[in-house]
């Protein structure tokens, strides 16, 4: 039994120009949502995770407590439980699922809270790395709904930098024969593979290799690391559901939200939620800077980041110590 709801979105219309018909939007709440709609928490979800992936986060005594928040979290368009190519009918199913903004995302995750809740503030939109790209999308779209933000491990706007890294990743993928251009009927398993070696290089930092942090996790050495986690990881993926989040994710910009005519600096200087942006120190494709110059250009923000040799996976839940302080972080923020 599945242990999630679905929302019929109806035909959503998308930024590319196409319209994905009886979309799905796959979403499970932790919590019961209080009597004046106060206590409203939205967690979506990032590359390739579903929700149980966000879980790490939720717990009685944390900030993200399901005791005192009524914590929603929205399945991103294409990561195989809501509407994606893996479970799309024809013709928008494989290779034909059209591209997918977080602008579209975040539409969508609005339709729910809105028709399905009738929610009409959110205390607080949190996420990690592709969460972060939506929740400062949630901050732009919908500016006197959204009271808080705290993305980590993410950008308003996906670097140069960021989208080559994520070119090494699609070529990967795509250089395996059983890709067959996305039509392919068995996995390809080759190219998933290749995907975590490349990864492998970026997800975590180059200190994180020096002090063999992987021998502490458990792993017997670096290539049963490689192979069990980082392949592993991604065998478990659909290759067009792959390609089609890291299209988002290389296209992510809220300077393309309607009115901002792609200028994301602007953008940005409309967001009005108080804000706690936070990157991981050593992450590699979402470096601090980054967020420094963010933080510069919001009316409301803060910068902290997160001292930690685990790179990006500062933020992935999966050291207590970087776990420990976002939750910490998102106490003060929610206690503000």
């Amino acid at each position: 039994m599945p242990d999630y709801e679905m929302f019929e979105l109806g035909d959503l219309a998308l930024q590319s120009g196409a319209t994905l018909r009886n979309a799905k939007l796959a979403y499970k709440t932790y919590g019961t949502l209080n009597a004046d709609k106060s206590n409203v928490i939205v967690y979506p979800t990032w590359y390739s995770g579903q929700h149980y992936d966000n879980e790490w986060l939720i717990g009685e005594g944390m900030a993200l407590d399901p005791q005192k928040y009524f914590i929603i979290i929205p399945n991103m368009l294409g990561n195989g439980l809501s509407s994606s190519p893996s479970n799309t009918p024809q013709p928008y199913n494989k290779a034909r699922f059209p591209n997918v903004t977080f602008y579209d995302n975040v539409r969508a995750q609005h339709q729910l809270v809105t028709e399905k809740f009738g929610i009409e503030k959110i205390a607080l939109v949190v996420g990690w790395s592709m969460g972060a790209g939506q929740t400062y999308q949630w901050a732009v779209s919908y500016p006197d709904m959204v009271e808080r933000i705290l993305p980590f491990c993410g950008s308003a706007k996906t670097s140069l930098h960021n989208i080559v890294f994520l070119e090494g990743v699609k070529a990967a993928l795509q250089a395996d024969v059983a890709w067959k251009g996305g039509w392919y009927d068995e996995p390809p398993t080759t190219g998933l593979r290749a995907v975590g070696r490349v990864y492998a290089g970026w997800g975590l930092s180059q200190a994180y290799y020096r002090e063999k942090v992987y021998l502490q996790q458990g792993y017997s050495s670096l290539e049963d690391f490689l192979v069990e986690f980082w392949e592993g990881f991604f065998l478990k993926k659909d290759a067009n559901n792959l390609l089609t989040m890291l299209w988002t994710w290389q296209n992510g910009n809220i300077g393309n939200t309607p009115g901002f005519d792609g200028d994301f600096e602007k953008a940005l200087a409309a967001i009005k939620a108080k804000a706690i942006v936070m990157p991981a120190e050593m992450d590699l494709y979402f470096p601090p800077e980054d967020n420094e110059y963010e933080v510069k250009l919001m009316p409301n923000a803060e910068f902290c980041a997160i001292k930690s040799v685990w790179g990006h996976f500062a933020g992935g839940g999966v050291n207590p110590v970087d776990t420990q302080f976002i939750d910490e972080t998102l106490k003060a923020l929610l206690a503000s």
